[in-house]
This record gives structure tokens, sequence and C-alpha cells, in this order.
């Protein structure tokens, strides 16, 4: 699956510092330690709808990851998944009278556009799941044989993983029981199915139901995917066992997350599946989590037609901390565009205040667990000090500032 051009990305002085992030797994800020090579998987979208500011905020967080260890002197492989089969892509495609296959690839082409607009680093593999099917139903078999996994016994040819063979179940969330059953039931999963060995097991086949595509499954079977094992799939394809970050919102932390952990370890018989688990927090309107059953969202390629500059929706979102749920405000935004107004003036003066200090600091910020607030308000001093005129004026400054802004936090501040 194609993904989208990169932007360019500038080179700054010196090298940045290690990357600590918050592992949801230890419940606390963990340094990163990378090889040279960075390898991260980022859960991507199911294309029913398009790019709402939800997701965006989610990938502009780890773009910041993938930022900050380039300027740390690592090359980054950087995987994403799209769902391009699952129920809210066929729910919508049914409830608009539409081909499943057009209204994927219609969405999925607009996320790029969204991503290339924000200026998102693009992932080395963009992977669909529809196309790495065969090698799932291999690892379904996989599972299968090796007694982890059961047909349930109905006729349907649904294939389930038995989580009570996967040791140190649940220590990705660390969720306790209760916790995990009340999200499965919300997040897709079918605790009260019948016929299951335990109510967590999660779902690797579905065989084929009347009026739903289908292909070729484990032990002779027809259907789909589960969801997780699509992620765990791709993931073990790409980039292997124990990478670096597993990314996503904080509302895949259960049951996604923990059961692409759980097929993967089960796969390979190895531990960890990813090294930290990085999460998102919500994006709200009005006091609510933006989503589709709320029918409140505000997309990205909305507020692009409406002459919004991504710039600006940007440093909107990058302007409270990927780990705090926050709402989208339109003052937020008119914050934002004054903002992005006032740097812009500041890079384009003939000279500007030190870039050292803000360099270091930006740097500092950033690597302590992606504290984007804290380095947009070290832009805004050095701004005010150059437009001032306060202090020492370095002739250089404000291309130093417009390269690290673009660098680090990805703002592009044109004709600097």
């Amino acid at each position: 699956m194609l993904s989208w051009p990169a932007p360019l990305l500038p080179t700054l002085p010196g090298t940045g510092p290690v990357l600590k992030v918050h592992d949801t797994a230890r419940g606390e800020v963990v340094a990163t330690s990378p090889g040279p090579t960075a390898r991260m998987y980022v859960c991507g979208i199911t294309p029913y709808d398009a790019t709402h500011l939800g997701h965006a905020a989610t990938y502009l967080a780890f773009d910041l990851v993938n930022r900050v260890w380039r300027d740390a002197g690592h090359a980054v492989h950087y995987v994403q998944n799209v769902t391009d089969i699952d129920d809210p892509l066929l729910e919508r495609a049914h409830r608009d009278n539409e081909d499943w296959i057009v209204l994927g690839m219609r969405e999925t082409a607009l996320f790029r556009e969204d991503m290339a607009a924000l200026r998102v680093l693009p992932p080395e593999d963009f992977v669909g799941a529809v196309e790495s099917i065969p090698r799932i139903v291999a690892h379904i078999e996989d599972l299968l044989s090796e007694g982890l996994a059961y047909v349930l016994d109905d006729g349907t040819g649904d294939v389930y993983h038995d989580v009570s063979q996967a040791p140190g179940f649940g220590s990705e969330s660390g969720y306790d029981e209760a916790t995990m059953l009340g999200f499965f039931a919300e997040r897709g999963g079918d605790p009260d199915r019948p016929g299951k060995r335990q109510a967590l097991d999660p779902m690797l086949w579905r065989g084929q139901r009347p009026g739903e595509p289908s292909w070729p499954g484990p032990r002779g079977t027809t259907g789909r995917p589960g969801w997780h094992i699509e992620c765990a799939t791709i993931a073990l394809d790409t980039i292997g066992m124990g990478f670096d970050v597993q990314g996503g919102g904080s509302d895949l932390i259960f049951p996604h997350h923990e059961f692409s952990a759980v097929h993967a370890e089960a796969l390979t018989a190895t531990k960890p599946f990813a090294r930290a688990y990085v999460h998102a927090a919500m994006i709200g309107l009005d006091g609510e989590k933006m989503s589709k059953s709320r029918g409140n969202l505000v997309f990205v390629s909305r507020l692009r037609g409406d002459g919004v500059d991504p710039m600006a929706i940007r440093l909107a979102l990058l302007s409270g901390h990927y780990r705090t749920d926050r709402a989208w405000t339109t003052d937020l935004l008119r914050t934002a565009e004054q903002r992005l107004e006032t740097w812009r003036r500041a890079v384009a003066q003939d000279a500007g205040a030190p870039a050292g200090p803000v360099l270091h600091g930006v740097r500092e910020r950033l690597t302590d667990d992606l504290d984007s607030p804290g380095a947009i308000a070290l832009v805004d001093a050095w701004a005010e000090a150059t437009l001032s005129g306060a202090g020492d004026q370095e002739e250089q400054a404000p291309a130093v500032v417009c390269d690290l802004v673009d660098a680090l936090l990805g703002v592009d501040l044109q004709d600097c």
C-alpha cells in the first residue's frame, strides 16, 4: 500500500538527547534505548470516514517520537497498518449503498492527503490488512497446530485464541478482569458468546457470513481475520519482536494492544512484543470524546477546505500534552493561528535572540515524554524577545530557529 510523500527534514547542529516516554505497561516514564535503527509500530485507521482531530492528535504524537529519534541520530523504521476490512467499514458501505473497497480506498487516500498536509513523516511500511491475509491465515494455522487456538463448535468456522494459555496476559494494560470484560464488550469483543472457553478469548478468524466478503482461511474455512491478529502479523512481518514503541490512542490499550501482544508472543514463544506501550489521549468537543457514535467529529479535511492552515491545526493539537485528554475549541485554533503568525514574523527578521538556548531547551522538553507545550512556550519566548529586539541579536538565529521548529515540531514557518 502506498504511503504519502515525506517532507524535507532539516539537519540541526549537534544531536538530541535520549527520548523518554510513558510506558503504559510499567506505568512510568522510561528511557527508550533503540539500536542504530529505532522501530515503531502505530495502529492505523479503519477507513470508513475521514481523518478527525482525534486521529490527527495521535499521529502527531508519534510523529514527534519519530522526529526526536532522528534528531538523536537514529534511523527509524516506522510501520503503520490500515484496517481495510472490518465491521465499521462494511456497515458504512451498506448504509451508503457503496462498494466497501471503493469506500476504503477513497478514505485511505484522503487520510494520506491529511497526513501530508500536517507534515507527518510517513511510515516505511504502510500495510493493509487485506494484503496481509495469507500471512494472517498461516499464523492462525500455527496457533491451531500448537493447541493455542480452537475452532468454535457451532458450524460458523470462527476461530478463537485461548488466553488461558497466555502467560502474563493482562500485563500490557494492567487492568483487572472486570475492567477488561467491560472494555472488551464496548470495543468489538464478544464476552458472552456461547461456546467460547473463556469470556476474554479474542477472535482470530470470522467464518463467512451472508453478504460479507471472504477469503480462504484456516482449516479449509472461508471468512476474514479478526482485528488483533492483523496488527500482530503486520508487525512481525515488518519489524519483528521486541520493537521499541507500540503506539496508538488510549482506547487501544485494551483489547487491541493486549491481544496483539498475546498473539505475537504465542507465535514466537518470546517476549516482549514491544518494549514500550505509548498511548495518546482523547480529543473532545463540547465536553465529549470525538466519536462516530456521538456525531461530533471535526475533520482535518473539512478544516483544510475552510482555508485553515494545516500548520495552525498542528500547533493547536501540539499545544496540549499528548497524554492529556483535551478539548478542541475555536479559541484553541485562534490562538494557534496567532502563534503561527508571530513565529513566522520572528523568523523573517534579519537577526534574533540567541538560538542555542531555545534549541537546547526544545530538545530537552521533547525528550521528556514529548512535552510539546513546554517546547512551544520556549519558542514563544524566543519570538517575543526577537520581535522586541531585547538582548543580544544573532544574525543566524532566525534561520536556526526556523529549522528547529520544522525538524522537531514539524511546523513549516515558510520563507525563512
